[in-house]
């Protein structure tokens, strides 16, 4: 008998919200800086566990989403976001063969091109470019991976 994935869209549903409150939830200004994208995290989580399941159409709802909570230009995260999930997916399945490093190296290097992407619309629409401070998060982000993966792989894994 084949074992049923346990990821359905309840999980997914709710670990995406869990992650977009995570990424809005006011902090202290110096904690601020180093705050992780819980969104992108999440997006490239789900893209290489199940692309199928949540794919393009998931990272471009959770950055509208994103978009909605933040305030900024309407499709900013949600372009950024299918990037990424774009070159995720294709890349699936060598990213998955790394071991945990390398996998954290590939992650880092997604995160910023987010940012990235991130930094031009914002150039590129008008708005007030911030200083150098906005690039932390991104080696922070890498850094939360090994330990956001692991956590939900564990929610994932549960009936």
């Amino acid at each position: 008998m084949a074992r049923r994935n346990s990821l359905g869209w309840p999980r997914i549903i709710a670990l995406t919200l869990a992650a977009l409150v995570a990424t809005v939830l006011p902090l202290p200004d110096w904690l601020e800086i180093l705050r992780p994208d819980f969104v992108a995290l999440t997006v490239l989580w789900f893209c290489l566990l199940s692309p199928r399941m949540t794919g393009m159409f998931h990272a471009w709802g959770a950055g509208l989403v994103l978009d909605t909570f933040r305030g900024v230009l309407l499709g900013q995260h949600a372009l950024a976001l299918i990037v990424i999930t774009y070159v995720a997916t294709k890349l699936r399945l060598q990213i998955r063969a790394f071991p945990p490093l390398q996998q954290t190296a590939v992650i880092l290097a997604l995160l910023w091109l987010n940012e990235f992407l991130l930094f031009w619309i914002d150039g590129v629409s008008g708005h007030p470019i911030t200083d150098w401070r906005r690039w932390l998060a991104v080696p922070a982000g890498a850094a939360c991976w090994p330990l956001i993966s692991g956590l939900y792989a564990r929610i994932a894994a549960r009936r």
